[in-house]
């Protein structure tokens, strides 16, 4: 195993219950991914929503492909 901390504090990690640090970024990050993925959900759900109840009048005839 790589020594990432002194002998003291690697005791203290072994003596407290093992990965207890590794443990709570994976909980952190899981957390964090899923209120992104919510809010990007929500975020296409309201682009959809949108599109779909857009007058025609105000929609813009912009074609950023014939526009080279």
């Amino acid at each position: 195993m790589l020594p990432l901390a002194c002998t003291t504090c690697a005791k203290a990690f072994h003596a407290a219950g093992g990965n207890a640090a590794g443990l709570a970024i994976l909980f952190l990050l899981i957390v964090i991914v899923g209120v992104l993925s919510v809010i990007g959900f929500y975020m296409a759900r309201m682009m959809k929503r949108e599109e779909a109840n857009l007058d025609p009048r105000f929609k813009d005839d912009y074609n950023p492909q014939n526009s080279l």
